[in-house]
């Protein structure tokens, strides 16, 4: 079974202003961190916090309670999907981070974990939010 949650998207007091400050700790200007294991996964209020710093990806619990950020993309044809996903090889390459990655004619599915320690940490963040910057 999987579980699926998805962070509220309204900030409260919302105005583009507002949202643009809320987003202050932009996290395409960080650098995933070597990862071996001895860190802490996030916990849920933390994933959470972290959640609302990246647009759509849903929070997914495999049935070893493991938690994963994942998230589908749409494009036109094959090629696009193909573009998509040698752009997100380049980003994770440079990160020396590495997603789970589905794709086929017209949609790419990623799913990012930080396996090392069996759960989310601002790597995972990080990663997402230089994906989402990815132009096709």
């Amino acid at each position: 079974m999987v579980e699926r949650l998805v962070a509220n998207e309204k900030v409260e007091g919302s105005t583009p202003f507002a949202r643009s400050n809320y987003f202050m700790d932009d996290l395409t200007q960080k650098k995933c961190a070597p990862c071996e294991g001895g860190v802490i996964p996030f916990d849920i209020s933390e994933i959470h916090k972290y959640q609302k710093k990246v647009d759509g990806w849903e929070l997914v619990k495999d049935k070893t309670e493991m938690f994963f950020l994942e998230k589908e993309f749409t494009f036109k044809n094959f090629k696009q999907s193909q573009s998509f996903i040698n752009q997100v090889g380049d980003v994770s390459e440079s990160e020396g981070h590495h997603p789970d990655i589905l794709f086929g004619w017209g949609y790419a599915k990623i799913k990012i974990t930080t396996h090392a320690i069996k759960g989310l940490s601002e790597n995972d963040f990080i990663l997402a939010a230089k994906i989402d910057k990815i132009n096709v």
